[in-house]
């Protein structure tokens, strides 16, 4: 059934069509859950993946295949949180949004900080890539 009517959560906390979309119908994610999938769109694409976006995508699964190290965690924070900031403007404070990037071995940690412009609430999503399952 549908949730009581409340003003405030219309206006600040909408449904949204979640991501990925689903065969059997439309999901929707609430606000938090809809700026992680957006967030999950904008990391691991590769640049080039998309016809008429081409510089669209941190391209993070490719990663894999790169040294781990400072070096590549530093440029990819860059890139990464660049296009995070084009993505999620309007969505996220760009002045909260944070990436820190970490590896160890195989495995790629990616954690994004940010605050929700609408609602006003910090969230920390954490990203991993490689490995086991990865």
């Amino acid at each position: 059934m549908s949730e009581p009517f409340d003003q405030r959560q219309r206006l600040g906390d909408p449904p949204c069509l979640a991501f990925p979309f689903r065969v059997e119908g439309p999901a929707i994610s609430r606000r938090g859950q809809h700026v992680r999938e957006q967030i999950e769109q904008v990391l691991f694409p590769t640049p080039g993946e998309r016809v008429f976006r081409p510089d669209f995508g941190g391209g993070a699964k490719m990663l894999v295949f790169e040294p781990n190290g400072t070096p590549l965690w530093d440029v990819t924070r860059r890139r990464m949180q660049a296009a995070l900031a084009d993505a999620l403007r309007g969505e996220v404070d760009p002045g909260s949004l944070e990436l820190e990037v970490t590896g160890e071995d195989e495995k790629l940690q990616l954690v994004v900080r940010y605050r929700l412009t609408t609602l006003g609430v910090a969230q920390q999503q954490l990203f991993a890539v490689g490995g086991v399952g990865g």
